[in-house]
């Protein structure tokens, strides 16, 4: 069996910042295992601007964002694995992983960090009446054939959902020469970032069609077209007001999922509204030792926001690696942190009792909002409320509680709300 200190499954930018931040607090045997052919993840195929914008103050590509942590990586000893696939987690903090090299593989680590991502929800979840024609595919599909393979899916394109993904593709597909007839949304708001509305559809005259869905597709081998509908408050489709729309290729930006299978063979306890880990404020999970970021953690709108969760799971492994203890904070003594009315999840969801720092609580709230409150409570004690101009489930916010307030709270539940 390998040893290591710390053992990172995932290559991408949450698992190199993760891996980078433990090495930076001393950790010494560290590897990366990345199931891809290289390390960056899914920037390597996000070949726009407006990463690094929080973190480096620049505005960068999705690939020279990877870049400048893949070469910090290179540079320092840690041990990386590409094209190498874990395939479970054992009693112990055992890793059980496979490759074309190595073959099977049992890896041991004093702590684990978890960055798998996530993926795009398919089709097959959706439910939507009509055959398998080709021409339907998930957002980030088409974006991997035209920047990776130099592929153009299609030229007439109906986008449903306005993911980031999504909204980004409308932006891409245009300029390639397509003809993007319009974005539906099942959602009366749209899930992608304001700036993206603004620069990939505003900009290009694409139209956003709010409270509609697709409600089959048409074509036998190739894609004919679709029929859209509005939904009503409960998002089922209004009898009287289909409408059929004439394309090629639709395209899925409906949500992205954690990968979290190797969580839940790990027995670490899920949050139902994430989907990732329910973690404290180091990242740490229900199961000692184990660490989770990224978006296994939570789908982040901003990969720099990635970067920064990362960083902390990092110091949070590292921390524990070096207590030599597997029972470190794990007492019972712990604060809960819940969402209230107007916020949909809050990460972390423990605080613990003995912490040494201030935690930033992240979070998004349920629907769009205008000129209300962020309100956080330790039982019935206000310790912070800020007044928004503009809040949208689109967007991550977070609020820091500081160090007094949380040792002040004397086990009293955290609650994160939106008030008048």
């Amino acid at each position: 069996m390998l040893k290591y200190d710390l053992a990172v499954i995932g290559g991408g930018p949450a698992g190199m910042a993760a891996a980078l931040r433990a090495r930076e607090c001393g950790v010494e045997k560290i590897i990366i295992l990345e199931r891809a052919d290289t390390l960056g993840g899914i920037l390597e195929q996000c070949i726009h601007t407006g990463f690094g914008l929080h973190y480096f103050g620049q505005e960068l590509s999705g690939p020279e964002y990877a870049y400048r942590f893949i070469e910090q990586v290179t540079q320092t000893d840690i041990e990386v694995k590409v094209d190498t696939m874990v395939v479970d987690i054992l009693p112990g903090n055992v890793i059980v992983a496979t490759n074309n090299t190595d073959g099977l593989l049992q890896i041991g680590a004093t702590a684990i960090i978890l960055a798998m991502g996530c993926r795009e929800r398919p089709r097959g979840a959706l439910d939507i009446p009509g055959s398998r024609a080709s021409g339907i595919m998930t957002a980030g599909t088409a974006q991997k054939y035209i920047n990776i393979d130099g592929y153009m899916p299609g030229k007439k394109i109906l986008i449903l959902g306005s993911g980031d993904i999504g909204l980004i593709m409308a932006r891409r597909m245009t300029l390639e020469g397509a003809k993007v007839e319009m974005v539906c949304e099942l959602m009366p708001y749209s899930g992608g970032l304001t700036r993206n509305i603004v620069q990939c559809l505003d900009d290009l005259g694409i139209p956003l069609k709010l409270s509609c869905t697709v409600i089959k597709t048409h074509g036998i081998e190739r894609l004919e077209g679709v029929t859209i509908a509005s939904v009503d408050e409960n998002r089922r489709p209004i009898p009287g007001t289909e409408q059929f729309v004439e394309c090629d290729t639709l395209l899925l930006s409906v949500g992205l999922i954690p990968e979290n299978e190797l969580t839940r063979m790990a027995g670490i306890i899920i949050d139902p509204v994430t989907g990732g880990a329910v973690v404290d404020e180091y990242r740490q999970t229900s199961r000692p030792g184990i660490f989770a970021c990224g978006n296994v953690l939570q789908v982040h709108d901003l990969v720099d926001y990635v970067t920064l969760e990362s960083q902390i799971a990092g110091e949070g492994a590292a921390k524990y690696i070096k207590s030599k203890s597997k029972a470190r904070n794990r007492s019972g003594k712990c604060i809960h942190v819940r969402a209230e009315e107007g916020v949909r999840y809050v990460v972390p969801q423990n605080i613990n009792c003995g912490t040494d720092k201030d935690v930033n609580i992240y979070f998004r709230v349920t629907d769009v909002f205008r000129d209300k409150k962020i309100v956080v409570r330790a039982g019935d004690q206000v310790i912070y409320s800020k007044k928004k101009r503009k809040l949208a489930p689109g967007e991550m916010e977070s609020v820091t509680i500081k160090l007094d307030d949380i040792r002040a709270a004397e086990r009293r539940d955290i609650t994160v709300r939106v008030e008048e």
